[in-house]
């Protein structure tokens, strides 16, 4: 479980503190011998491969394969959500792609330090009613020493388009290789 760490801002409000340690002390038996390289400290390369290792997985839209990039005990914020654990991961990834249908997506690096990386994306979406959004949102990963993320904050914002104006169009998988970048779509 991560403790968390309260401080006063000036004028005396109460702030949460995000947890942080260069490498968390935080694993179960079966992820002492079960990593998910690469792992931390991360290089530019590494969390490159990090990133795209992540937007592989969620585009297959398997919440039971998404879950075990996680810690048993993973702490999400996901937009006003707050997760903890792979059951409720699994939970709410059903439930998103239940809603969220021909869901494609595309993350990009923003930065990272350590055992933290932070990423942009964005993915494109429609509902039961054929309605068409492009979401957008930023996360802050961390892992720990083996691979696993153990908290991730994610913040999203929906866009209402048109079914003309998708830009995710290869099929439903795996972001081929020479799809252009968010940067290269000016997105």
């Amino acid at each position: 479980m991560i403790r968390l760490a309260f401080g006063r801002l000036p004028g005396g409000c109460l702030y949460q503190r995000p947890p942080f340690h260069r490498f968390s002390t935080r694993k179960s038996s079966t992820e002492e011998h079960s990593g998910r390289p690469p792992c931390p400290p991360f290089t530019f390369d590494t969390a490159v491969q990090k990133v795209r290792m992540a937007e592989d997985a969620w585009n297959t839209r398997d919440p039971e394969r998404v879950s075990l990039a996680y810690t048993v005990d993973s702490s999400w914020r996901n937009r006003s959500e707050f997760i903890n654990g792979r059951q409720e991961i699994v939970a709410l990834l059903t439930r998103k792609w239940q809603r969220e249908l021909h869901y494609r997506l595309i993350k990009e690096l923003w930065s990272f330090h350590g055992n933290r990386i932070a990423v942009r994306f964005a993915y494109e979406w429609h509902d039961d009613a054929n309605k068409w959004y492009r979401s957008y949102g930023n996360e802050n990963w961390q892992f720990n020493h083996n691979g696993l993320m153990e908290v991730r904050y994610a913040s999203i914002n929906d866009l209402s388009i048109r079914e003309q104006d998708r830009l995710f169009c290869w099929p439903l998988g795996r972001r081929p290789d020479d799809h252009a970048s968010l940067s290269q779509l000016g997105l």
